[in-house]
């Protein structure tokens, strides 16, 4: 079987092309293998391209551990890159995911994805919890360069607040008007090098500490940017996550 294998700020992915159905998406077992670092391609997850019965573009996103996950920013780049780099469209692309329907489109080497309406911001003490396509939990923090993601990433996702499905947990610092931003993701269990809708949760929040629209966004893998509308009955619309996704190798793979 053929696979493609892009990143996006050092978030990577494994990349089928799944038009023909060949790929069984029940099978998590497989995925958990593709993207096993030591004993399949690796990855901190797998996506297939397909159409569904509407004959819209849609994009199916499995974390790490094999289930399927809900949106994926970074993902949503690659996988509008990947649809680009297969011939899929010319200027703009609209595809489904899992949170619904997204708008794309690649201006001088950047993926400027369009995410959903974020229309509510929970208040947590002096932390906040959004979904932006997946639920966040962010916190700001000092010393971020040294601060324990993982150790406290793990307490907060595996807490009773957010039991049983868990949440994402992302640890932010304003520095020199711009947001440093780590994340611990649920499924892949440990800290990635950027993720997507963990960056759009911190930047919208970002106005807290403040950071407006738009939001220059460092992570370990890259830079990024978000930028948003804050509407007047306090949702957030036209939220867009900026940044650059590369097809890093392709070959073919035991479908077993």
């Amino acid at each position: 079987m053929k696979f493609y294998k892009y990143q996006g700020t050092g978030n990577d992915f494994v990349m089928i092309d799944n038009r023909n159905g060949e790929f069984d998406r029940a099978n998590t077992a497989l995925v958990k293998k593709h993207c096993d670092r030591r004993f399949g391609i690796g990855a901190d997850g797998l996506i297939l391209l397909q159409i569904n019965s509407e004959a819209l573009l849609e994009m199916v996103y499995f974390n790490a551990d094999g289930n399927e996950g809900s949106m994926c920013g970074n993902g949503g780049r690659c996988f509008v890159q990947f649809a680009k780099d297969l011939g899929l469209f010319a200027d703009e692309v609209t595809f489904i995911a899992t949170d619904g329907l997204h708008i794309a489109k690649i201006d001088l080497g950047l993926i400027h994805l369009k995410m959903m309406d974020v229309n509510k911001v929970q208040t947590i003490e002096n932390d906040y919890f959004l979904n932006t396509g997946s639920p966040h939990f962010v916190r700001f923090v000092t010393n971020i360069e040294q601060y324990e993601v993982v150790t406290k990433g793990k307490q907060i996702r595996y807490s009773e607040a957010f039991a049983p499905k868990g949440t994402n947990v992302n640890f932010a610092e304003p520095i020199d008007g711009k947001l440093w931003v780590r994340t611990y993701e649920r499924g892949v269990e440990d800290e990635t090098y950027s993720c997507g809708t963990g960056v759009t949760a911190a930047a919208i929040v970002a106005e807290s500490v403040g950071i407006k629209s738009p939001v220059d966004i460092m992570t370990l893998g890259g830079n990024l940017k978000v930028s948003y509308q804050k509407n007047a009955d306090g949702n957030y619309s036209e939220v867009y996550l900026i940044g650059p996704a590369v097809k890093v190798f392709e070959g073919e793979v035991w479908k077993g």
